[in-house]
């Protein structure tokens, strides 16, 4: 397939294709004329790296599943991590999701006298509603 079917199937732009062979996640197989051509196969691994970057893997990441000949070698313990990850987000998420609710209903006059709320500002002060630093960074990263 050359590099504008490839494009077409996938959804990414010619341009991030040639963004990922650069990177080492895919690789051409040929030339037709100017344009780039890739085996079938390149659709398995434009799902596995879409599949990795909706994890929240970087690309970096997402380049050391894949061995030098294109297979998935996926390591199982940084899968189980990254699984951990997004549970304590999900959990993160949930509190705050929760506590906005109460506060949205909440029968106190006042939102400095509701009990709720006033741990949800303590959690928020304590850092407990954010993701770590670390995180906030590579999510900015990401968004670029």
């Amino acid at each position: 397939m050359d590099i504008g079917e490839v494009a077409k199937k996938s959804g990414l732009s010619a341009s991030a294709l040639r963004f990922y062979e650069e990177k080492g996640l895919i690789a051409s197989v040929g030339r037709v004329g100017l344009r780039r051509t890739f085996a079938p196969t390149v659709m398995h691994q434009l799902s596995l790296i879409a599949l990795g970057r909706a994890a929240g893997f970087s690309l970096d990441e997402v380049g050391r599943m894949f061995s030098a000949d294109g297979r998935a070698t996926i390591d199982r313990k940084s899968l189980e991590g990254k699984a951990e990850e997004i549970d304590a987000t999900v959990r993160r998420l949930q509190a705050l999701s929760n506590g906005l609710r109460h506060a949205a209903v909440c029968p106190a006059s006042n939102h400095s006298e509701c009990p709720t709320f006033q741990r949800l500002l303590r959690a928020a002060v304590a850092g407990k509603l954010t993701p770590p630093p670390g995180k906030i960074l590579a999510a900015r990263k990401r968004a670029r």
